[in-house]
């Protein structure tokens, strides 16, 4: 029961931590906004670099990639969120449904990983050489977060019974 309880409060913490992020983009739009034009315009990439046929300056889509991050986040929240809560209702079930409550949880959390892998790392980090950047690189924080939930994906679904 006791480490049950520990794989419900840790995957309910990605939970409240992308229901901040959702927030903050949503009530403070144009920072991240502004993070997004940025990398896609890689305009404080290394200057002269032969990469620069992949920017992107066209305003409609940065703001489609800035609406698709956030629809993800918020997927991926939803997920999580819902996935906590099973866990939650079967942390006294019996041993198969509670493996099968873990199954909403890891879902969201794999979203959470293919967001700041897939979307940060490999699109923004690498395609639009964010890593290149000073000031508009969030190659840490992705990988922080990468790391945060890939622990908790792998917590939530080791053997616990």
């Amino acid at each position: 029961m006791q480490l049950r309880l520990c794989k419900i409060v840790i995957t309910a913490l990605s939970f409240v931590f992308l229901l901040l992020v959702v927030f903050g983009n949503l009530t403070d739009p144009n920072s991240n906004y502004q993070f997004v034009r940025h990398v896609l315009s890689m305009d404080t990439t290394f200057p002269g670099n032969a990469l620069m046929y992949r920017s992107i300056h066209a305003p409609i889509v940065h703001k489609v990639f800035f609406a698709t991050i956030i629809l993800w986040e918020m997927l991926t929240c939803a997920l999580i969120g819902g996935g906590s809560l099973r866990l939650w209702r079967a942390r006294n079930a019996p041993s198969a449904d509670w493996k099968k409550a873990k199954g909403l949880a890891s879902l969201g959390l794999t979203a959470g990983l293919v967001q700041w892998y897939f979307a940060f790392t490999t699109v923004a980090g690498e395609w639009f050489l964010m890593w290149q950047s000073k000031t508009w690189n969030g190659q840490d924080p992705a990988f922080r977060l990468f790391v945060f939930m890939g622990l908790s994906l792998l917590f939530l679904n080791q053997a616990d019974d």
